[in-house]
């Protein structure tokens, strides 16, 4: 078996919660579009990456997925954030830290989800 992507479903209350994350803070842009219609939905994409975004009140109560995006520039991704987007931050880990597995973490939190931004090495 070979596979080329994992593309994961994101439920929210609120579908602009999720733009605000990835697209005005992350810089993922939209790939499809169909958020103004009745049953709200996107993808979003940066590169290789792709998300589901749907917004779906019972699902999104359900489901408080987190998830985590590898970098080769951690400092860089961290300016960004911080500088743009400083609400977003995780109170537990919102500076860049070194974690006892050998990653550098900083990690995001919206209403809806959290995000782990990790670089290994250096």
């Amino acid at each position: 078996m070979n596979f080329i992507r994992l593309v994961p479903n994101i439920f929210y209350i609120d579908i602009q919660e999720a733009l605000k994350t990835f697209v005005d803070c992350l810089e993922f842009r939209i790939e499809y579009d169909e958020i103004k219609s009745y049953r709200p939905f996107c993808v979003v994409s940066k590169g290789n990456l792709h998300i589901n975004i749907f917004q779906d009140e019972a699902l999104a109560k359900e489901h408080n997925p987190e998830l985590r995006l590898v970098t080769d520039n951690i400092e860089e991704v961290y300016a960004k954030v911080s500088a743009s987007h400083p609400h977003l931050l995780h109170p537990n880990l919102s500076k860049i830290t070194l974690r006892p597995w050998g990653a550098r973490e900083f990690a995001l939190m919206d209403k809806q989800l959290g995000i782990v931004v990790q670089q290994w090495g250096k």
